[in-house]
């Protein structure tokens, strides 16, 4: 079998400088981004369903785009959320 080679602590240097912690903010997201991802999939949601609810809409796609990019905006939102 082979043997692992030897490491020596010498190669590997301890870092002299100061490192300051991460402050909470860095690891928490504000409250009102939560709120906004939920707004703009609510409102997605809504829209596409009123595609299929309200008659003046019977011939038209333009509720389901508007929808879609709604729903992908909360999409896009959610992956600021820490």
């Amino acid at each position: 079998m082979a043997r692992e080679a030897a490491h020596h602590e010498s190669s590997v240097g301890q870092s002299s400088r100061y490192t300051p912690p991460t402050p909470k903010e860095f690891y928490e997201s504000p409250k009102w981004i939560p709120i906004l991802m939920f707004t703009f999939i609510g409102l997605g949601v809504i829209s596409i369903i009123t595609r299929y609810v309200v008659p003046s809409f019977e011939n038209t796609n333009t509720p389901v785009l508007v929808g879609l990019v709604l729903m992908m905006a909360g999409l896009f939102t959610a992956t600021k959320w820490r």
